[in-house]
């Protein structure tokens, strides 16, 4: 899951183009894992966040398709495609005690353990070892999101990530 649309909601796909003659569409999913994002409904679409329910779902191929309430022929499917597919935060699970999601570092504060502020986390990516913050301030700095080692603390409540790093590198 990615970025918030705003403050309420969240980005768990995109719908990225039209499959057959019915209304299905193809989407890319940002859940962890991708088919995840079956698992919530209904699915807030576009910048005005119209809500439509899955109404069926596939796996296909190495992709996935939908079919949405109300979307029943490919005009209809044509005109989603490109739109951000959102939930509310209240449909998203609370993290555990030792886990984050990546929409709540988005926008926090990161420090050093010496009190140097290196910047905002801007967005995060995965490298499949771990994923990386991607910080903004005076530079971009890509940092790992190892903790213990480099990761010292996070603060979501606060707005502070504390980091165990030389704010030369």
């Amino acid at each position: 899951m990615t970025r918030q649309a705003d403050q309420s909601h969240v980005i768990i796909g995109r719908i990225v183009g039209v499959y057959g003659l019915k209304g299905w569409v193809k989407v890319i999913s940002e859940t962890d894992p991708p088919d995840g994002i079956f698992n919530y409904s209904p699915w807030l679409i576009g910048a005005d966040a119209t809500a439509r329910k899955l109404s069926e779902r596939k796996l296909h191929g190495k992709g996935m398709i939908v079919h949405l309430d109300g979307c029943d022929n490919r005009d209809a499917a044509a005109r989603l495609v490109g739109q951000q597919i959102a939930v509310t935060r209240e449909q998203i699970p609370p993290a555990r005690d030792d886990e984050f999601y990546w929409f709540d570092l988005e926008g926090l504060a990161v420090v050093t353990t010496e009190g140097v502020a290196l910047g905002r986390v801007d967005h995060l990516f995965s490298t499949g070892v771990n994923d990386v913050l991607v910080v903004k301030g005076e530079r971009e700095r890509l940092l790992p999101f190892a903790w213990g080692d480099v990761v010292k603390d996070v603060d979501v409540k606060h707005g502070r990530i504390e980091v165990d790093w030389d704010p030369e590198f």
